[in-house]
């Protein structure tokens, strides 16, 4: 048994563990550790980096779309930013994270999954689907800056053009 100290309850919440005693009213002061596979840690991992994929493909100016090729150039849309999040998000806890102690030789090794991790995995899968969209973005914009390069462009539309999304600009551009 592990004791815990009267005023920390909460870390009887944490993912790998289990109550052990108990009674209705009062603290809880005792905790079993449980065993936590390393796949369904990662799974966790995982799931909160694809979280913030999804919250990166409703960020953006798009929304959330279907993977679709725009004017010649690729669009990852919500689904690959999802998995690329997840991925990012599982690479970077294996690589850097708690997951890089884990020997999945050992079967005695048990792994750490605690809040911080979970928090960095979303906020990598954030960024992760980010990266994929940025990518795209810059597609667009040097697709732009190549059409815009042969025209005259007026000054009037070079001023609108800086808070136009990457899309609209090579629209725009485009259309001149």
């Amino acid at each position: 048994m592990i004791a815990l100290p009267p005023d920390y309850p909460f870390l009887a919440s944490i993912a790998g563990t289990k109550l052990a005693r108990f009674q209705a009213g009062k603290r809880i002061t005792h905790v079993e550790v449980s065993e936590m596979n390393p796949w369904i840690c990662a799974l966790y991992i995982s799931m909160a980096g694809g979280a913030g994929g999804w919250v990166n493909a409703h960020l953006n100016n798009r929304g959330f779309i279907k993977p679709r090729c725009i004017e010649g150039v690729w669009c990852p849309g919500a689904i690959p930013t999802v998995l690329i999040g997840a991925f990012a998000a599982w690479a970077s806890w294996a690589f850097y994270g708690s997951g890089i102690g884990i020997d999945l030789a050992d079967a005695a090794a048990r792994p750490h999954l605690q809040m911080p991790a979970l928090a960095g995995a979303f906020l990598v899968g954030v960024v992760g689907g980010k990266w994929i969209t940025n990518e795209t973005d810059k597609r667009f914009l040097r697709a732009g800056v190549n059409e815009a390069a042969t025209k005259d462009v007026p000054k009037e539309t070079a001023e609108q053009l800086e808070t136009c999304d990457p899309i609209e600009v090579y629209r725009c551009l485009k259309a001149i």
